[in-house]
This record gives structure tokens, C-alpha cells and sequence, in this order.
């Protein structure tokens, strides 16, 4: 009886795997970002896009409007992880809570680019999209929001140029990047960043790879094994190739300014100890003293939740409010915090700010 009772589970198992690979090969071509935008300005590789309104969104009454918000995202992803789809979209929740919208995709280095550093990303990808919206709009200052990566990049330029941020808000964003429990420090710490510089651009395959690694098991084997082993649909196999799809579609990084962000940020953690310059000009958090909301992921591998939670500590807004949410770093993107969480915090609190 045991037998034909292993034998009766094992012969389901198969066949819900049969059936879960089959759905796999048919969602293949699934396509992702959901929401209408338009390009309106570039740079280089740059492009910055603007979120058309939502049919239905609410509206503010009139003079009572949220400035435009700039969302700055990581250079090593790709951004619309933030817009995956319609169910799973923070780019969608926003815009349903009426924000105007505007999203800096840095599109993909080649050779070309090998030389481009963070201080011509800060000061001219990111400065010239701050200053596109804001003579756009006629208004002296927007909302920023930094995401990961780009919420380093967030603060940098916000130190440097107060008088263009009215607002600033960081999302999954490190600050400290000495804390113990921070792997990729470990990973990083020994890179000879001058090799970088001299080896060209890195590929998107080989930062994957070191992403992977940090949880090997639980970000590869795992997920597989529940996916393969559950009873899925056509849709839930969908969501699952539309995240794949996303993991594994990382742009190729600019030479100089991976290696200046390597060494300066992981290696030396000049964002808190001092000594950050962008080209001639000194980085000084105390300089931001706006409005700032800070939201971070306790269950953060990448960026674990005291290398953001510290950031109060070295800024000079006195209107300083945290949050830690209780997911992952990715989930701070589309599982359900984000999607009936984290949009609420956000414009909840731009329209207190407004």
C-alpha cells in the first residue's frame, strides 16, 4: 500500500512538473512594464521617461498639487522591476494615487562609455533630468525618490544641489556599507578596482552571477524546486518568468564608474566616514537637511536593513521618518508591501510635504 501510495504521489509530482515545464515554454515571450510612459530627454545612454496619468487616478485640488517625483534607479538593474505588472507595480501605484511620475532608465553602456564616472552620471544624467522636469514645470525644486543603488546616487546629488530637491525618499538604499552582516562588502572588499578600470565595461552576466551567490541555495535551487513541485497556473507561471526575466536581464556596467563606486563606497564607506568628492566638490550628508523618508527591508540580503537604517544619523533634516518593512529587497518591489504598503507610505507623505 505504501508503495502504490509513493507511487500514486510520485506519479502527480511528475505530472505537475510535466505540466509546470510545459506552462514555462508557453510564457516565455512574456512581456513586462505595464504602465505608458514617454521618452523626453536623454543623455548618452540615458533616457528619462515620463509616466503618462492614469485614467480614474485622484486628482489634488487645484494649487494643491505634489510636485513631480524623479524616481533615480540603481545603474546595475534594470528599472522596471518597479512596473513588472499591473498587479505588481509600484510605478502603477503611484500613479494611481495621482503622482506625476518621471523615471531615469540608464540604458546600456558599450565600449564607448567605459569611461564615464559617477560624477558624470550624478551631475549630468541625473542633474540634467532634474533640470529637464524642473524647467518643464516651471518650479525651483521636485521630489526624489532614490531606489537601492540610485538612492546613493539620490543623496550624493542632493548634498551637492539643495536647492533642486524639495523632498528626497530612499528605497532599499545603503548608507553603511561596513555593517557585519554586509555580504557583498566581503565579496568586493579585496577587487583591485584599477583592474576594472583597465579590463572595459563588466557585463550584466557576470554581476548576476555575484548576486546569486550571496544566497546560492535560496536564489537558485529553491525556487525551482517550489515552483516545479506546486500546482501552478498559466498566471502564476507567468509572474514567475516575468521575475526571471528581470533577474537575469542586468545591463553591462561602465568601467570608471563601477570601480570609483567599488572602492569609494565598499572598500572605503567614504559616503560616512568623509572624503567623497564628486569631481571637485566634497559630499557631505549634513548638507541634506530636507524632508526624508526612509524605507528599508528587514529581510534584505543585498542591502541589509542597518546599513540603511543609520541614515538619520548622518543627514541634517530635522524632518527625518523611517520605516522598515517586513519583506526582502526585491519584495520591496513587487510582493504584496509593495504593492498595498509602501506606494500609501510614499504619497501619503509627499502629500504632507507637498
Amino acid at each position: 500500500m505504501r508503495s502504490a501510495a509513493g507511487g500514486g504521489s510520485l506519479s502527480q509530482l511528475t505530472l505537475r512538473v510535466a505540466q509546470t515545464v510545459s506552462r514555462l515554454q508557453q510564457a516565455r515571450d512574456v512581456t513586462v512594464g505595464c504602465s505608458a510612459k514617454q521618452a523626453v530627454w536623454s543623455c548618452g545612454k540615458t533616457t528619462l521617461y515620463r509616466y503618462l496619468p492614469l485614467d480614474g487616478a485622484a486628482r489634488a485640488p487645484a494649487g494643491r498639487a505634489v510636485r513631480p517625483v524623479l524616481v533615480c534607479f540603481a545603474l546595475v538593474n534594470r528599472p522596471y522591476v518597479l512596473d513588472l505588472q499591473p498587479d505588481r507595480s509600484l510605478v502603477r501605484r503611484l500613479l494611481e494615487a495621482g503622482l506625476q511620475l518621471y523615471l531615469i532608465d540608464w540604458g546600456d553602456p558599450d565600449d564607448a562609455d567605459r569611461h564615464v564616472d559617477l560624477e558624470e552620471y550624478i551631475e549630468r544624467h541625473l542633474g540634467g533630468s532634474v533640470r529637464h522636469i524642473l524647467t518643464t514645470h516651471a518650479i525651483d525644486s521636485l521630489n526624489l525618490l532614490g531606489v537601492c543603488q540610485g538612492g546613493v546616487l539620490s543623496l550624493c546629488y542632493t548634498a551637492l544641489h539643495a536647492d533642486d530637491i524639495a523632498n528626497l525618499i530612499t528605497l532599499t538604499t545603503p548608507v553603511d556599507f561596513h555593517t557585519p552582516d554586509n555580504l557583498l562588502t566581503k565579496w568586493v572588499r579585496d577587487i583591485d578596482t584599477g583592474l576594472i578600470e583597465a579590463s572595459g565595461n563588466v557585463p550584466g552576466e557576470m554581476l548576476n552571477g555575484l548576486f546569486l551567490a550571496l544566497m546560492p541555495l535560496r536564489l537558485t535551487q529553491h525556487k525551482y524546486v517550489r515552483l516545479l513541485s506546486a500546482d501552478a497556473d498559466q498566471r502564476a507561471i507567468e509572474d514567475f518568468v516575468r521575475m526571471e526575466k528581470w533577474i537575469f536581464d542586468s545591463p553591462p556596467q561602465a568601467a570608471a564608474a563601477l570601480a570609483q563606486f567599488v572602492r569609494w563606497f565598499y572598500q572605503e564607506n567614504r559616503l560616512i566616514r568623509g572624503g567623497l568628492m564628486i569631481g571637485s566638490r566634497h559630499v557631505d550628508l549634513k548638507d541634506i537637511r530636507q524632508p526624508l523618508l526612509n524605507l528599508y527591508a528587514l529581510e534584505d540580503h543585498i542591502v541589509p536593513p542597518a546599513a540603511s537604517a543609520v541614515l538619520g544619523e548622518y543627514v541634517g533634516s530635522r524632518d527625518y521618518s523611517a520605516c522598515a518593512i517586513a519583506t526582502g529587497h526585491i519584495g520591496m518591489y513587487v510582493s504584496r508591501a509593495a504593492r498595498e504598503e509602501i506606494p500609501g507610505r510614499i504619497s501619503s507623505w509627499l502629500v504632507r510635504h507637498r
